[in-house]
């Protein structure tokens, strides 16, 4: 009887708690720090949600998306991440958790966008085994490790959006080890969102097409050829920007979005139709 008493006890005690805390929506972007993260953190923010940042080695520029953020009213934070090192995803959690209550005042995630990455630019013949490691590492190990070790801090009914590449339904010299991860990356929302709904989490796959920014040396963004060739394939007649992206994962995270899951979402502007 004792042990009920206690069961129910702590119960009451973890909902009159979880009761008192704030009702302010907190998603997690990896990678956020600069180019399409860094406008996905922002747009979450402009849609009403609080955001925590992660950088790599951007600790200046995490700190002023975490600036622009506050700007607009709502709350943000930084945190370093290297999603290359699983070793290191316990300790990341735990400071993540801490932080929810301490600076978010809540218990729980309500979006995750894993986004961090880093591609590479080799020939099929020549690509090491450590450039393909180190793909899988970011790309494949982050997306699904992390996640996993997310999910007690996820609140039932939130949303994950991965994020993929229009290198995964097209193909350009050069790709292979990034594009076959994200090819990965997009079985893998299928299966997340089949085997978390039963707690009404949603998840669903962005793939960019070609953006303006400095990812792969910024030859989209830099190169006036590049952006010509590129722009030429596309319906809509030009390159990606980041906005074009955020809007869309703010979307995806948002209640607006409630009824889409487990579904492939290409912003390229129309390549190659």
């Amino acid at each position: 009887m004792q042990t009920v008493t206690l069961i129910l006890y702590e119960l009451c005690n973890s909902t009159s708690k979880e009761n008192k805390m704030s009702n302010n929506k907190v998603a997690l972007v990896t990678g956020s720090s600069r180019g399409l993260g860094k406008d996905m953190a922002i747009a979450l923010a402009k849609k009403g949600f609080d955001v925590i940042v992660t950088y790599q080695s951007g600790k200046v520029g995490a700190e002023e998306v975490v600036a622009a953020i506050k700007s607009i009213g709502q709350k943000a934070i930084a945190l370093p991440l290297d999603v290359a090192k699983s070793n290191t995803y316990d300790e990341f959690v735990h400071s993540v958790q801490d932080k929810l209550t301490s600076e978010f005042d809540t218990l729980h995630l309500h979006a995750l966008v894993n986004n961090a990455g880093t591609g590479i630019h080799a020939a099929f013949e020549t690509t090491t085994e450590e450039q393909f490691d180190q793909m899988v590492n970011i790309h494949l190990k982050a997306a699904f490790f992390l996640t996993q070790k997310l999910l007690p801090l996820l609140h039932d009914g939130s949303s994950i959006v991965n994020i993929s590449s229009g290198l995964a339904r097209f193909s350009f010299p050069n790709f292979a080890a990034y594009a076959i991860m994200k090819a990965g990356i997009e079985s893998l929302t299928r299966y997340q969102a089949l085997e978390l709904g039963h707690r009404k989490i949603r998840v669903n796959t962005v793939a960019p097409g070609a953006i303006a920014t400095d990812f792969g040396g910024g030859a989209t963004r830099d190169n006036a050829e590049i952006n010509k060739q590129i722009a030429s394939l596309t319906a809509l007649g030009r390159v990606g920007l980041p906005d074009d992206i955020g809007s869309v994962i703010a979307f995806l995270c948002s209640d607006e979005s409630k009824w889409i899951n487990a579904q492939r979402i290409e912003v390229s502007g129309g390549i190659f139709i």
